[in-house]
């Protein structure tokens, strides 16, 4: 017979069951995700400290115990970090008064990663497909000058030359690549060593001279992901150069990444319906003051910056490039610690869908 406990662990959606007087009595995997703390954090302490509901009426429902409830779309606040977009239901446990059962699907994440139709973000992602050529024809001339110096160089100065010719070549293939997203194709996906992109990443970052040291958290377990190298590896930049950005006028800047498995994570695709589970679990976190608040809901959209000088593109194309890796990115803010993370959630390589029979034949 199922563990009761080890079913609770597997279902993708965030349930918490709370004991009379709304405390939080269990809370799974997803949940504790969620809520962005561990359960032993969690355990005992009262839902209203936790999360908040916009809706008034469903919070005075809420506490009607013997209440079955259910909205959709409906806003929340959990604590620490920004507003949310979810499905909720609450039904109290048979023969246990006082006892419910609160389910929670979050449907902003899921939001994050449908194509975006709009004009705006079309002619954004369109904007490499017109500028490609004037783009590589510079890229050409640094690879070759960094060539030059390379063969009269040795050591540090030599491996620096050959690091920028790697990252020349690596902003060539991702300049195709955002040329075929803007034809609406998807870009190869292949086995990946997510610690390798995020130390290739590390070393552009770290080689510009304005980031602190970046302190690394692996979970050398990790099997590989699905995903594209050179993708992954912008998105790493992206969210390193944001970082160090934040922390640069801090009095002791930190920065952070680690990796490990978050289980209980899943995707249902718009393409084809077919659910992808996303147990692979990056995070870089920065110490700096974070987000406006302001524009935390629209961080990932085109154009949106909190920076003077910043376009608003950049986690834009990160976005893109992780949906496009069937992924997802999402960000909060732990006002208790100070520090703002960037989660991207991503598939396991061995996880890739086997063809069927008919299929093969």
């Amino acid at each position: 017979m199922l563990d009761p406990l080890r079913q609770l662990a597997s279902l993708p959606h965030a349930v918490v069951v709370l004991a009379p007087g709304q405390t939080v009595a269990a809370a799974n995997p997803a949940a504790e995700q969620l809520l962005g703390q561990s359960f032993r954090r969690l355990e005992g302490r009262p839902l209203d400290e936790l999360l908040v509901f916009d809706e008034e009426r469903l919070a005075e429902r809420l506490a009607e115990t013997d209440a079955q409830l259910s909205a959709r779309a409906t806003g929340i606040r959990v604590l620490g970090q920004g507003p949310r977009r979810v499905d909720v239901t609450v039904a109290p446990v048979i023969d246990q008064p006082g006892w419910q059962v609160l389910t929670i699907h979050d449907i902003g994440g899921a939001e994050a990663m449908r194509e975006t139709q709009s004009s705006g973000e079309d002619s954004m992602l369109r904007a490499p497909e017109v500028l490609a050529h004037e783009i590589k024809n510079p890229l050409a001339g640094i690879r070759g000058a960094a060539q030059l110096l390379g063969r009269k160089l040795d050591g540090n100065d030599l491996a620096m030359t050959r690091l920028i010719a790697d990252e020349v070549d690596r902003i060539a293939k991702l300049i195709d690549q955002m040329q075929s997203l803007s034809r609406r194709t998807l870009p190869d996906l292949a086995p990946c060593n997510l610690h390798e992109a995020v130390r290739r990443a590390r070393a552009v970052i770290e080689a510009s001279g304005k980031s602190p040291p970046i302190a690394e958290e692996f979970d050398p377990s990790l099997p590989a992901v699905l995903g594209n190298g050179d993708a992954l590896v912008q998105v790493l930049i992206n969210l390193l150069a944001n970082a160090a950005d934040a922390v640069r006028s801090g009095d002791e800047p930190r920065i952070a990444v680690r990796t490990r498995f978050a289980s209980g994570l899943q995707l249902h695709r718009t393409a084809d319906g077919q659910p992808v589970r996303l147990p692979i679990e990056l995070r870089v976190s920065d110490n700096g003051p974070g987000i406006d608040p302001v524009l935390r809901d629209h961080i990932f959209e085109p154009f949106v910056t909190g920076k003077k000088s910043g376009q608003g593109l950049g986690l834009a194309l990160v976005r893109r490039l992780v949906a496009d890796m069937n992924g997802r990115i999402t960000h909060d803010r732990d006002e208790a610690t100070g520090w703002t993370h960037f989660r991207v959630h991503l598939p396991l390589a061995e996880e890739r869908r086997k063809p069927s029979r008919e299929e093969a034949a």
